[in-house]
């Protein structure tokens, strides 16, 4: 009885509703990780933090960040939300090209430890986590927009 239940309800509110609703609680986790960016930024600046702390710290979130976007832009390619996604396409692009510029390292990541504390390239993190944590603010009300209509379009 409940497995009807379960197909009517996704019958009735339709998959462009729960692509949305997926497509925004990972938006919600992009944050969280953008926040913690910027707190481990500051963190650095001010000396609460070494650089190899930061680095590591900061490189295991460089993959499931990058992937979780490039399985966003895909969901919304595939389901032709043409729109959402020549919005994050940008992004993708500049993911793609901060890896394969990044520096010469054993491990993953784009943060180097032996200069991280450059002035110039604690600026530009400050800059880079501010502009990415913009982005993915107005990206999740874009989501929670489209997955309103979606749910109003379902619901008439």
């Amino acid at each position: 009885i409940e497995y009807n239940n379960l197909t009517n309800c996704v019958k009735m509110l339709g998959a462009d509703f729960f692509v949305f609703l997926l497509v925004m609680v990972i938006a919600i986790g992009l944050l969280f990780m953008m926040v913690w960016h910027l707190i481990m930024v500051d963190e650095l600046k001010n000396d609460y933090r070494n650089p190899v702390d930061f680095s590591s710290n900061l490189n295991m979130l460089i993959l499931p960040e990058y992937g979780l976007h490039v399985f966003i832009t895909l969901l919304l390619l595939g389901f032709g939300y043409w729109f959402t996604f020549a919005w994050n396409a940008p992004l993708v692009g500049y993911h793609v090209w901060r890896y394969l510029k990044r520096p010469t390292m054993s491990g993953i990541g784009v943060y180097d430890p032996t200069v991280v504390m450059n002035r110039t390239n604690l600026t530009f993190y400050s800059r880079e986590g501010f502009i990415k944590l913009g982005f993915y603010v107005i990206s999740f009300l874009i989501y929670l927009y489209n997955m309103m209509v979606a749910l109003v379009v379902a619901l008439t």
